[in-house]
């Protein structure tokens, strides 16, 4: 083929580039129209209320640092700005647990639904911390930091090792977590949780990875090789001085309680605090079993349309909780559909209901404009991954039925909030925030605000340097069923 005519074949390719973005450019204005007085900048949300920065100085919440998480600071904003009515919240996708346990303090009973054995253990682990057995769980770990039995000579319980993990810690650090497993075998099942708990809270900071969204990033010392440039994540702490600091500030929280940095203090005086309870699973599979009608409030933060694969980001965790390379595999596919390797998950099989769900996606011209467009753009190949069309179909579709579920939980009045970002593929700016607010009102919510950070978010470094700056949606839904 000649360089004319290779030429003309890119000048065509552009022009429909050019003709598909321009339509979902109207499309994407028309449903912003369409929401005139509901997409409103909310200038008391900020990046730091939305994500887990302001948990760093909330006690209880600061001791896992789990980067997906919203903050507490952000419930209570939300329940006390929307009068949330008494009754039973529900968090879908539960994470660390942030909402179940602010809920928990405001006077709410509450159930979270969570999939991965790290959000499992950080939930159980507050369930306990907060619980009647508060005092022997500080005496053990008194005790533990008088014996610090790992710097003893013993047995090493050996863990998981990963592909992903493999040499993950120095080796001095390697031998300190054997022998501190070993240790923990003998101690009462409670305060057995909480040590394990500080162990995992602490596996970043002493190990050679940083977590970096789709992956764990590896330090230069590792010895692996990680990217065009060297990485240096700073000081990897030693293994007693991260244990030591992590166990103190536990035990120092649990004697102080959860006071400090509480925007809501002085109004949370004599409640009764409610119960907490864990669903595990997937939320695909748990919440068609749950009761119609049974929440009174529903607040959640679902993974974003992002590619970020937490099975990774998690895997030193998930290592050390036993999950092998096939169990890890399965989580990935259990999920929410927001990696590029999720496969296409037989949703009506799951349950025939959700065909309701389906068919509002079918007819919604945006997101099919977007997803016949990812496709186009996969069959020329020039998609970074050629997963990214399946995996934002899948995601929508997912979410779809996820949100006809939590209409189908939630009581007549209930609220619904939920935290997320919209995204952007090879130029496509795909607005998360109308679409599936589009989607939960022809289900049947009444959509009351989609409140909008000040700042915004950008885009990916990759989609900066092909086409430039787009200052990205990040909002909170309010959603409530009137019926």
């Amino acid at each position: 083929m000649s360089a004319d005519a290779v030429q003309e074949i890119k000048k065509t390719d552009a022009i429909k580039d050019t003709i598909l973005l321009g339509q979902i450019e109207e499309l994407d204005k028309s449903l912003i129209e369409y929401f005139p007085d509901t997409v409103v900048v909310d200038n008391a949300l900020t990046r730091k209320l939305v994500s887990f920065q302001a948990n760093k100085t909330r006690t209880y919440y600061r001791w896992y640092k789990y980067k997906e998480a919203f903050s507490a600071d952000l419930v209570e904003y939300l329940f006390h700005k929307h009068k949330v009515v008494k009754g039973k919240i529900l968090d879908p996708f539960a994470g660390a647990g942030t909402a179940l346990f602010v809920c928990s303090s405001l006077g709410y009973d509450s159930e979270g639904i969570e999939l991965l054995p790290i959000g499992q253990k950080i939930i159980r682990a507050n369930v306990l911390a907060r619980g009647p057995n508060k005092q022997s769980i500080v005496s053990g770990l008194e005790n533990w930091l008088i014996q610090r039995p790992w710097n003893t000579e013993g047995e090493i319980q050996d863990f998981e090792v990963l592909r992903i993990t493999d040499g993950a810690y120095p080796e001095k650090t390697h031998h300190k977590i054997g022998r501190y497993l070993n240790e923990l075998q003998g101690k009462p099942l409670k305060t057995k949780e909480i040590l394990l708990f500080a162990l995992l809270s602490v596996l970043e900071s002493i190990s050679y990875t940083r977590k970096d969204g789709q992956y764990l990033r590896w330090d230069y010392r590792s010895g692996r090789r990680n990217g065009k440039n060297p990485f240096d994540k700073g000081k990897i702490l030693p293994f007693d001085e991260a244990i030591v600091e992590k166990l103190n500030e536990i035990k120092d929280d649990i004697n102080f309680g959860d006071s400090e940095g509480d925007l809501f203090s002085s109004m949370q005086e004599d409640i009764q605090t409610g119960d907490v309870t864990l669903l595990e699973g997937s939320c695909l599979e748990v919440l068609p079993k749950l009761e119609s009608r049974a929440y009174s409030g529903i607040i959640t933060s679902p993974p974003y349309c992002n590619r970020y694969d937490y099975t990774r980001t998690y895997a030193l965790e998930h290592a050390l909780l036993g999950v092998n390379e096939i169990g890890l595999a399965n989580l990935r596919q259990a999920m929410l559909s927001c990696t590029v390797e999720n496969k296409v998950k037989a949703l009506i099989d799951l349950n025939p209901e959700w065909q309701t769900a389906i068919s509002i996606c079918d007819g919604l011209p945006l997101l099919q404009g977007i997803l016949n467009y990812l496709d186009y753009k996969k069959d020329k190949k020039e998609l970074n991954n050629s997963g990214i069309a399946r995996m934002v179909r899948g995601y929508f579709y997912e979410m779809a039925c996820v949100i006809q579920e939590c209409y189908r939980v939630l009581d007549k009045e209930g609220m619904m909030f939920m935290v997320n970002d919209n995204v952007r593929y090879a130029g496509a700016a795909i607005s998360v925030d109308t679409i599936l607010s589009k989607i939960a009102e022809d289900i049947g919510f009444e959509i009351e605000k989609i409140l909008v950070l000040p700042q915004g978010k950008g885009n990916s470094s990759q989609q900066m340097g092909k086409h430039g700056r787009e200052v990205l949606r990040k909002c909170v839904y309010v959603w409530k069923k009137d019926k």
